[in-house]
């Protein structure tokens, strides 16, 4: 395994991609697997979190990347990765992108088809919300290595979003086994599957659209196996009649139980020199709370949502931090509350406990990220054919401690002398707001 700390070239081996890099929950999960990675990221504060990890970057906008400084990649990538930002398709966000999935489709077959991009562009801009436009980048970076003179097409394809976006990666998927338009022939073996996070041992409720996609000659792409029991999120609200449909546990394949909220970061709390400290939500030795949703539910904003701490944690999202802890019913009704520190909230996401969360924005950042152990089995799955060990995932609630030098080193890599980034790689090719009027 590569220790980020120790690496003198920084470049050399990297076989990821990861477009849209956010933080790295890709990258740890691929650090942990044995692969090396570089990801793209426009936002400075993530970037910052990435840099004092030692994970690879580049400071740019992808489109920008793809259109004009694509020659920087290294030609050492064979995989391309990434989770374009969901807020358009998300349940939280506006729904624009899910309202456009039917037009989003119908564009992805036109870019392969070869019709002009500029016009394709400028009606994707017009949907309402150009994030929706970032789903069709990982397409067009394939194109971009299929049509570039001495690049091969990437080897792997691994791509996430959330569950709105199934139907636009089943569609990848077709046209990657077709090979037809501007894929040349290239073919691809491709599934997608919609995936749980509690099932792979994540401590929280998170769904997330998944493709894999690879070249032939390693076989048919197996679905993921499930390593523990999925949550359901209707206990306590069915009737007897609902409960008795609902499968067993002896009628579901072998598996742990879901892991809880409190398991987990007790668990990390025990750690060498943990950075989370869990003591202020202990009662009499035990590790017993419960947390109120941030956001309401069943469509009522006043309707939050609880979970005990021997359930998984709602939805980590870029608002953890506002969700309130209470350690009993009597804090409650007098409204004594604690919140997760961002090492906790990092915790639920499966990220290491000591992971060096940097910059500003830290709770947006945590709840941005893909959850490493849920990456750790998809890259498994995708480039080794197998789930991680055990003892790669126990490996993996510790991160490696990163010279500065080397943190200095990645950012001049990422964003040039003294942190002063060409202006053009930060042009963001599409606004994500309106201007005020």
């Amino acid at each position: 395994m590569n220790t980020p700390g120790t690496q003198a070239h920084h470049l050399d081996g990297v076989r990821i991609l990861d477009l849209f890099a956010g933080p790295g929950g890709l990258d740890v999960a691929a650090h942990f697997l044995g692969f090396k990675s570089i990801g793209i990221e426009w936002d400075q504060n993530a970037c910052e979190t990435r840099y004092a990890a030692g994970l690879p970057t580049i400071h740019a906008d992808v489109s920008v990347m793809r259109e004009k400084r694509f020659h920087e990649i290294p030609t050492s990538v064979d995989v391309l990765a990434g989770g374009p930002p969901c807020q358009s398709f998300s349940v939280a966000g506006n729904g624009v992108g899910r309202r456009a999935l039917d037009t989003v489709e119908e564009f992805i077959h036109r870019l392969v088809e070869g019709e002009d991009e500029a016009k394709i562009d400028e009606e994707l801009h017009a949907l309402g919300d150009p994030r929706t436009a970032l789903v069709l980048e990982p397409l067009r970076w394939l194109l971009k290595a299929i049509e570039t003179e001495g690049r091969d097409p990437y080897k792997t394809i691994v791509l996430e979003q959330v569950p709105a976006v199934l139907p636009l990666w089943e569609v990848y998927a077709r046209l990657l086994r077709g090979g037809e338009g501007r894929l040349r022939g290239v073919k691809y073996e491709a599934e997608c599957w919609e995936l749980k996070t509690e099932e792979f041992g994540v401590p929280q409720t998170r769904t997330r659209a998944v493709l894999v996609a690879r070249r032939p000659g390693d076989g048919a792409i197996k679905p993921l196996e499930p390593t523990h029991l999925p949550f359901d999120l209707h206990r306590g609200k069915r009737n007897a009649v609902q409960t008795d449909m609902l499968p067993t546990e002896s009628e579901i394949p072998e598996r742990e139980q879901w892991l809880s909220m409190a398991e987990a970061l007790d668990a990390a709390s025990r750690l060498k020199d943990s950075s989370v400290d869990v003591s202020r939500l202990r009662t009499r030795g035990d590790l017993t709370f419960f947390v109120v949703s941030n956001y309401g539910s069943g469509g009522d904003p006043k309707n939050r949502g609880r979970r005990l701490s021997s359930e998984p944690a709602f939805t980590v999202t870029g608002k953890v931090s506002r969700n309130k802890v209470y350690t009993d019913d009597a804090a409650y009704k007098a409204d004594r509350y604690d919140r997760f520190t961002i090492p906790e909230a990092g915790v639920l996401q499966t990220f290491p406990h000591n992971f060096p969360w940097s910059g500003n924005d830290q709770a947006q950042q945590v709840g941005n990220a893909v959850p490493p152990r849920l990456g750790m089995h998809v890259l498994g799955r995708a480039l080794r054919g197998d789930a991680p060990s055990d003892e790669e995932l126990a490996a993996a609630g510790t991160w490696p401690s990163v010279p500065r030098t080397t943190t200095e080193e990645l950012r001049l890599l990422g964003c040039g002398d003294q942190s002063q980034c060409s202006p053009e790689s930060h042009k963001v090719t599409r606004p994500l707001r309106k201007p005020a009027p």
